[in-house]
């Protein structure tokens, strides 16, 4: 039985605020409380406080802002003697590289966070930033690393009835089965997070829950009418909550959905708003496989064959360099489909095979791929 799901990372005076908060309301109130703390000389709760404000800044997209403000709550955790807050900030920390590109940072600062929560017997920031490494690892296709450790932190969420990661470790589970084509097994568990999220009041992780079920209805049941009212149905709550990531990445999904259903000039218009949404809150990952959609939709549409492969080469050598293991066999699919050949062995990658369509980011938006998203 689960409860109600809630927002760890909101602490000290910031505990009523809610897991669907606006993020323009957590930032609000965040920045107020922070203040206060700061003006009486309460560093714990600056500490805490300030990771609030961290937190709101990354799901907002505001990079600069959120990377100044997880560094401060560190430091002053660390000022006030406060493992917790460290541990919380570092995961912080770790979530925003690895929204950023920055994989081996990500893999650095989750193992500190984890580490630091164990030691100052935090369970829920040690799960967080286990689930953040497991998240890691899954978004960049390895897969045969981090599948135990979602199944184990599933299992962990069960026994403790904790709804927000149980959904969380249900669509990374389901995001694996995906890009490894048992669409059976990904939709189950997919539909199951879409219901716990909905009992729980988890409008983060229902959104995701729903983005992950259209992407399955567009590929295994061929139905981009049901696909796309799934993903506007997301999109309500995305808006709602000001999450520009997954917002964005709910866009992309509907420019592969368009794309599959040969609508090519929709596919192009909705993969070029997706990359400006991702260029504004310098999301790497996220830019380049829009980039991927709207290089495949101007061919489609009659963009020069000269043009796309070079765009394509250029594209393999990005996805490579953020530490994609799959990115190679992602632009060698999109060049065989388009006609085009094989890329030359240099920038050719060697990694797992999933579809150009996703390497869900929960974080992106959390705990992995929603508790951090």
């Amino acid at each position: 039985m689960y409860g109600k799901a809630f927002a760890p990372e909101y602490q000290g005076a910031l505990t009523t605020l809610s897991v669907n908060s606006s993020l323009t309301d957590v930032l609000a109130a965040g920045t107020e409380q922070l203040r206060e703390a700061e003006r009486v000389g309460a560093r714990a709760e600056a500490a805490r406080s300030g990771l609030a404000v961290a937190e709101a800044h990354r799901r907002l997209g505001q990079v600069a802002d959120a990377d100044r403000a997880w560094k401060a709550s560190y430091r002053t955790a660390r000022e006030a003697g406060d493992e917790g807050a460290m541990a919380w900030a570092l995961w912080s920390g770790g979530t925003l590289a690895r929204q950023r590109g920055a994989f081996p940072l990500a893999w650095r600062l989750l193992r500190l966070a984890a580490e630091l929560g164990e030691h100052a017997g935090d369970v829920v920031v040690r799960g967080y930033s286990l689930a953040g490494l497991a998240e890691t690892g899954r978004i960049q296709g390895d897969y045969g690393a981090v599948t135990e450790l979602h199944e184990q932190l599933l299992a962990e969420a069960r026994k403790r009835g904790e709804a927000r990661h149980t959904v969380w470790a249900l669509e990374g589970i389901a995001q694996i089965h995906r890009n490894t084509g048992a669409y059976d097994t990904a939709y189950a568990m997919f539909e199951e997070a879409a219901q716990i999220a909905a009992r729980a009041e988890d409008r983060r992780g229902h959104a995701w829950a729903l983005r992950g079920l259209a992407d399955i209805v567009s590929v295994r049941d061929q139905d981009p009418d049901r696909a796309l009212e799934l993903l506007s149905e997301a999109e309500t709550s995305c808006r709602a909550m000001n999450l520009s990531g997954a917002l964005a990445y709910n866009h992309k999904m509907r420019g592969n959905v368009l794309y599959r259903a040969g609508r090519y000039e929709q596919a192009r218009d909705v993969y070029a708003q997706a990359l400006a949404e991702f260029e504004a809150m310098s999301e790497p990952r996220g830019q380049a496989l829009a980039r991927l959609g709207l290089v495949k939709s101007l061919a489609r549409l009659g963009r020069d064959r000269a043009e796309t492969a070079t765009d394509l080469a250029e594209l393999a050598r990005v996805l490579e360099s953020i530490g994609l293991r799959h990115a190679g066999r992602m632009v060698e699919r999109a060049r065989t489909e388009l006609g085009l050949g094989l890329l030359p062995s240099a920038v050719q990658g060697t990694g797992a095979g999933a579809d150009d369509v996703d390497v869900m980011a929960h974080s992106a938006d959390g705990a992995g791929t929603e508790v951090a998203r």
